[in-house]
């Protein structure tokens, strides 16, 4: 009997070991808006912010991608512009 015991306190140990260090996920939790930003920012690119009112307007642009967010009262809109030389 100390030894089913015993087994079923190991085996429970050891699910519960198991399970704590099993890595999660992390959610990205930022907005589109807020990646292309961050994006952007790591290729180089020169960034204008505009406020107006409540309204934000932000220009950013490199050498062969243009970016336009604009944000009305909680609406959000994105352009990406990207100059091909293939045409």
């Amino acid at each position: 009997m100390k030894k089913v015991m015993f087994m079923s306190a190991m085996a429970l140990f050891l699910s519960v070991s198991l399970t704590s260090c099993r890595e999660t996920e992390e959610k990205d939790v930022r907005t589109e808006s807020e990646r292309i930003i961050d994006d952007m920012k790591a290729e180089g690119a020169e960034i204008k912010v505009k406020e107006d009112d409540g309204d934000t307007k932000i220009k950013m642009e490199t050498d062969d991608k243009k970016v336009k967010i604009k944000e009305d009262d909680g609406d959000v809109k994105v352009k990406v512009k990207t100059d091909n030389d293939d045409n």
